[in-house]
């Protein structure tokens, strides 16, 4: 990546990666530099609410990509006939081509009882896992090193793969490792599943004002 790259580069240029994984595998030197930047996330409280369980085990990754081929299949028979047609190009994971997934927690009682900021909106902690991730993937880009974010799966299923507590909860599987390009368009515009909203569809002055669902 050019060592001029602004933040704003990388918000541009960010992609969920499937198909253009090379199929190498992350070195840890720059797997932990990743998880670094995802570890100095803000959070409720400074709680840092996260961890990060880090699969390579080649039996685990094929388990859980048959998991989410069959909640893909599930997702496809449930959708009407042209979505469905639109759908079935669509690559939804990089599971094992990637090599490495990285799945986020995040626990509901670290901090105690008493977690400053979170009186009145409980999912705080939640959204900062998720800021943690965000952080991530931006120092993905930075490094030239694709994130996919994997969404077809039952939570109890990587409960009980990966044996995580009862008080935690996965928010995202990850695939992580490097790619041949970043695609110029995102893969759902691409294939027309959905195209992205203008700017001005999304703001609002003073107070949320009504408009056409797009």
């Amino acid at each position: 990546m050019p060592d001029d790259m602004t933040v704003y580069d990388a918000i541009r240029m960010r992609r969920d990666v499937r198909a253009e994984f090379t199929g190498s595998t992350i070195t840890d030197d720059v797997l932990l530099r990743l998880l670094d930047a995802a570890h100095r996330a803000p959070s409720v409280g400074n709680t840092q609410p996260w961890d990060f369980v880090v699969v390579r085990d080649a039996g685990k990754l094929a388990k859980f990509a048959a998991h989410v081929a069959e909640q893909r299949r599930l997702f496809a028979d449930s959708l009407p006939a042209d979505r469905a047609a639109t759908f079935d190009p669509i690559k939804i994971d990089g599971v094992v081509e990637s090599g490495t997934g990285v799945v986020v927690t995040y626990s509901s009682d670290r901090g105690g009882p008493h977690v400053l900021g979170q009186r009145t909106i409980a999912d705080t902690g939640v959204f900062s896992a998720v800021l943690a991730i965000q952080n991530l993937w931006l120092a993905a880009v930075a490094e030239g090193i694709g994130v996919g974010w994997v969404s077809f799966y039952d939570e109890p299923f990587l409960v009980d793969l990966l044996r995580i507590p009862a008080a935690v909860r996965p928010i995202a599987w990850l695939c992580v490792g490097p790619v041949a390009e970043f695609a110029a368009t995102p893969d759902l515009e691409r294939f027309g599943w959905r195209p992205r909203r203008p700017l001005e569809s999304a703001v609002h002055w003073e107070e949320f004002a009504p408009r056409p669902q797009l």
